[in-house]
């Protein structure tokens, strides 16, 4: 089993800008690489894909070297700048499994900020590097992911928490039907991720996500969708074991190769990740 999607972090080392407020002291301390052994051992998983948090070079960094000295995490989605005139140097300078970069979209106030001729301009570099590229984006910024799926079909695409449906608002468009639209480019797949802290953070069930990912799954299908616990984030509403129980609960319908190809194939795909669990920085 691969986690497609975790992170790590210390407070006392740096700022998260998106961590701010009362709501989040629950995760306001430092998650470390002991702290994420002792969870994915519990639930048999063998490999991970670390995802940045911040915008920071630093950060990027430290990921890689962390990884660079860990077996159980197979691979890093770290930050760059993406309008950097010089992005191709910067990615080919960082050493480590760098498998894909990703950048918080959806804390930006323009929903079109993915279309800026900038940043296309930086995703296609991104592509040519052999890297993926997270789409962290709302509901109101899928129309912009379509389109840059449309205009960079060597880009490979990955969405994370299925575009953060609202779940506990029990509200359906206009995110049914941009998911949808972006899940027609064959150039992207979507993590079965972040659901659980979408619904209510003390009251949601499986019952409660079951639409949402029966639509996933039918927009995208099994062979395009990779299991992704957002741990530590998905402690505000569950552990890490209710979240791959869930997970296992709403994929029940599929056979065992395509659940297989959920929780293992597809990631590796994806990410390029080798069989070994290992990766390939340039794919």
């Amino acid at each position: 089993m691969i986690d497609a999607h975790h992170h790590l972090w210390d407070p006392s080392l740096r700022e998260y800008p998106w961590m701010a407020g009362q709501a989040m002291d629950p995760i306001r301390r430092p998650y470390t690489v002991e702290d994420l052994r002792a969870v994915t051992k519990a639930a048999g998983v063998h490999a991970t894909v670390l995802a940045q948090t911040v915008s920071s070079d630093e950060e990027t960094a430290e990921f890689l070297a962390t990884a660079a000295a860990e077996p159980v995490i197979a691979g890093v989605v770290g930050w760059a700048d993406l309008t950097a005139p010089d992005l191709a140097d910067r990615l080919a300078a960082l050493d480590g499994p760098l498998v894909g970069l990703r950048h918080q979209v959806e804390g930006e106030p323009d929903d079109d900020w993915l279309l800026r001729p900038e940043v296309v301009a930086g995703l296609s570099t991104v592509a040519a590097a052999g890297l993926a590229f997270d789409l962290l984006v709302r509901p109101s910024q899928l129309a912009a992911a379509t389109e840059v799926a449309l205009r960079l079909p060597e880009l490979r695409l990955v969405l994370d928490h299925a575009a953060k449906p609202p779940i506990a608002a029990g509200e359906w468009e206009p995110w049914a039907s941009g998911v949808a639209a972006l899940a027609a480019r064959e150039n992207v797949v979507c993590k079965l991720s972040g659901l659980v802290t979408e619904a209510d953070w003390t009251g949601w069930e499986v019952a409660h996500l079951r639409r949402y990912v029966d639509h996933v799954l039918d927009v995208f299908g099994p062979d395009r969708l990779l299991f992704g616990s957002d741990w530590p984030v998905c402690e505000l509403a569950a552990s890490y074991e209710l979240v791959l129980d869930a997970a296992i609960a709403l994929t029940g319908s599929l056979s065992d190769a395509e659940r297989l190809a959920v929780f293992e194939h597809n990631a590796r795909t994806a990410y390029r990740l080798d069989a070994g669990g290992a990766t390939s920085s340039r794919g």
